[in-house]
């Protein structure tokens, strides 16, 4: 063996070995830093048109993946043991109930009161949550939640309930997703400044706003047969307590409100 050769490729591999690392090593540096101005940019933006950030943000970087889900098919052993209610099942897929004796709401409502109520009425009412109350329809909605993430306005994974002028719930609808699995490898995700960002390039901020939440969950992304669901993780952004707009998590896409339900209706 020629002992100088071996010496000299084994130099080689280790500087070129080196070379890599260092190049990758700058790499993390230059996007940290890119990160870093880039968010830097957008706090001066929104503070020159007077916009605040009413909640603290996740610093961390996150990782998530799409979700499948299938819609459920009701049956009558679905429906034989809801209490004090008389229930129904609406083209296998919609489950419609008409309590007996209507149940008080609180004038206020409660996220913390409706959970209870979802539970004791609902079924798998444990798996909603409070997304509005609207005083007009006299409607409350809640959509279905997979590892505390909503399925943000889903009518396929949605409970509405129906209050009487007394504030009573009399009846409610509900669909179900089930079968919900996770899909494909986790990506990392745009962080929610980036989100808000991208609605601010939108013009969907609009000056002397306030973002007063901002949240994680689903959205749906395709619907690939008649039953089965494709749902991406998306940022819930909040304005004022009162507009809600989304953002897709993977690609940082602003997301047109009502899509899904004028795919899903």
């Amino acid at each position: 063996m020629d002992w100088n050769n071996t010496k000299s490729i084994f130099i080689m591999v280790f500087f070129v070995l080196n070379i890599f690392l260092l190049y990758q090593f700058l790499e993390k540096i230059n996007d940290y830093q890119y990160e870093n101005f880039a968010e830097s940019s957008t706090e001066e933006l929104l503070k020159e048109d007077d916009i605040s950030i009413e909640v603290p943000l996740p610093k961390q970087k996150l990782k998530d993946q799409f979700l499948t889900a299938k819609s459920k098919t009701f049956e009558k052993k679905d429906i034989q043991y809801l209490k004090n209610q008389k229930a129904k099942i609406i083209d296998d897929k919609k489950l419609v109930g008409t309590f007996k004796t209507p149940v008080s709401m609180k004038a206020d409502i409660h996220e913390a009161d409706l959970d209870i109520f979802l539970k004791d009425y609902i079924l798998k009412g444990s798996e909603y949550r409070f997304w509005s109350y609207d005083k007009i329809t006299q409607t409350i909605i809640c959509y279905q939640v997979a590892d505390s993430k909503m399925f943000f306005n889903n009518s396929k994974g949605k409970v509405t309930l129906y209050l009487n002028k007394k504030g009573e719930v009399v009846s409610y609808e509900q669909m179900y997703l089930e079968d919900i699995e996770k899909f494909n490898k986790p990506k990392e995700l745009v962080t929610p400044m980036k989100a808000i960002r991208a609605l601010y390039d939108n013009r969907d901020i609009v000056p002397k706003s306030k973002v007063t939440n901002v949240k994680l969950g689903f959205y749906n992304s395709l619907q690939t047969t008649s039953m089965s669901h494709l749902l991406v993780p998306t940022w819930w952004v909040v304005l004022d307590n009162e507009t809600d707009l989304f953002v897709n998590a993977f690609d940082g896409e602003v997301i047109e409100l009502n899509t899904e339900e004028k795919i899903l209706e």
